[in-house]
């Protein structure tokens, strides 16, 4: 059977190379102008694989092993994490509504530059692109502060 520290590691590794990945993804996006079908896919792909570092290493090995080990840091490191997915879903609900604006005027194929965001949604479109953005660095912000723990973490208990 593998050790509880090597998968730990193997773990902690793989969220590591998460935040890579989210950093380039938040780079790409906003450097990129215009935001058209092929930067929106490469800047998903880069997310995308960031969240599968992050998630796929929680749902099958850190959330199961919780109940056991639920106090002091490691509730810490929960509430961050769970923080994090909330404002996730929160920036999440923004999404749909600027992709179902841009894609009905075709902004993703054939940008217009003289059509404003705010122009082409319903009069809380402002509101939609505010949810995605505290959604998204709300989820940054708590990923952060939740890796930090989950590394004090591995370190007090595989390191020292």
């Amino acid at each position: 059977m593998v050790s509880d520290g090597l998968v730990a590691t193997v773990v902690l590794l793989s969220v590591s190379l998460s935040l890579p990945c989210f950093l380039y993804g938040a780079y790409y996006i906003i450097e990129t102008e215009p935001v058209t079908w092929d930067v929106l896919i490469h800047h998903l792909k880069f997310v995308t694989t960031g969240l599968v570092l992050t998630t796929v290493p929680m749902v099958f090995w850190m959330v199961p092993r919780l109940p056991d080990q639920l106090g002091g840091l490691s509730a810490v490191h929960a509430m961050l994490g769970l923080q994090a997915y909330a404002l996730l879903a929160f920036g999440g609900t923004g999404i749909v509504r600027i992709f179902r604006a841009k894609r009905e005027h075709d902004l993703y194929n054939e940008y217009d530059e003289d059509l404003l965001l705010d122009e082409i949604g319903d009069e809380t479109f402002s509101h939609w692109r505010s949810r995605l953005r505290i959604g998204v660095f709300g989820y940054v912000i708590f990923w952060v502060l939740a890796y930090l723990v989950g590394v004090a973490r591995y370190a007090l208990r595989y390191v020292a």
